[in-house]
């Protein structure tokens, strides 16, 4: 950045108005007492290409990007990182000084830290994951699971051969397991994964069979609007170690957060506040 020019950084969706992103992210500049600024964006598909590549014309630093860009930032960035082109999506953008977009995916990064601070006596080894939903974020998880070392992961999804396709891009880790049959292999999981919006508040509900969870296995939901939903309340009550969805939206924040201002953010129960408000 020039001298004197306030970093600016921001959300790309559409829509956006529902994001928290510019209170996460507005909550730490806050904090840290940092000059910039991070908004909204609002933009069509067919005008992608265009926004992006003026917004560092415009001082911009970097920019988030949510449904539907994730996958056309990946095509449209001048160079990746591993991860995303592994999850096949971008979500955090950063901009070089000669314009260039550098493209990254930290949905992994940041699920793995919100499990790994939710659950702290969890280890990748402790045995198999069951993993709900073949979607986007669902990738984000199964590319963090396998990178991690979880030795078998069950994937379970409304249309199979979605989940089908995915077991040929990640490999033998991954076993395909048809929807009707999600009850009966939570039974084995240490680890239970929702990546799907069911259960989300206007969302219709997991109808999974539940009765199979295990004392002790960890389950967390992506969801977290509600902060606890079905699935979690039930896991709870089995006495399972129950972990919510929005430490993962805070944690994936992080190594953009740094990227653009500078300062390496901290997720803690004011930044939780401060979003949840």
């Amino acid at each position: 950045m020039s001298e004197g020019r306030i970093p600016l950084a921001g959300v790309i969706g559409h829509p956006v108005a529902h994001s928290k992103s510019p209170t996460l992210h507005g909550h730490w500049l806050k904090s840290y007492g940092l000059a910039g600024h991070y908004i909204p964006m609002d933009v069509a598909p067919d005008d992608l290409e265009v926004v992006l590549r003026s917004l560092p014309k415009a001082g911009f630093v970097g920019a988030n990007v949510t449904v539907p860009h994730k996958e056309a930032a990946l095509r449209l960035a001048d160079n990746v990182s591993d991860r995303a082109q592994k999850i096949g999506a971008a979500n955090t953008l950063v901009f070089r000084e000669d314009g260039a977009i550098h493209a990254d995916n930290t949905d992994g990064y940041g699920f793995m830290e919100n499990l790994r601070s939710g659950a702290p006596d969890w280890t990748p080894g402790d045995g198999p994951a069951v993993v709900f939903g073949a979607g986007g974020a669902a990738r984000a998880v199964l590319q963090a699971l396998v990178e991690a070392g979880v030795p078998k992961i069950m994937l379970t999804n409304r249309t199979r051969t979605r989940a089908d396709k995915l077991k040929d891009e990640f490999g033998q880790t991954i076993t395909v397991v048809d929807w009707v049959q999600a009850g009966n292999v939570i039974e084995d999981a240490e680890l239970v994964v929702n990546t799907t919006s069911l259960g989300m508040q206007g969302q219709l509900e997991l109808r999974v069979p539940l009765d199979g969870l295990q004392p002790g296995a960890v389950v967390t939901d992506l969801v977290y609007a509600p902060l606890k939903t079905h699935l979690l309340q039930t896991a709870e009550e089995a006495g399972c170690t129950v972990v919510d969805g929005l430490g993962m939206l805070l944690h994936q924040a992080v190594p953009g957060f740094e990227s653009w201002f500078g300062v390496r953010p901290e997720v803690n129960l004011d930044l939780r506040a401060a979003v949840l408000s």
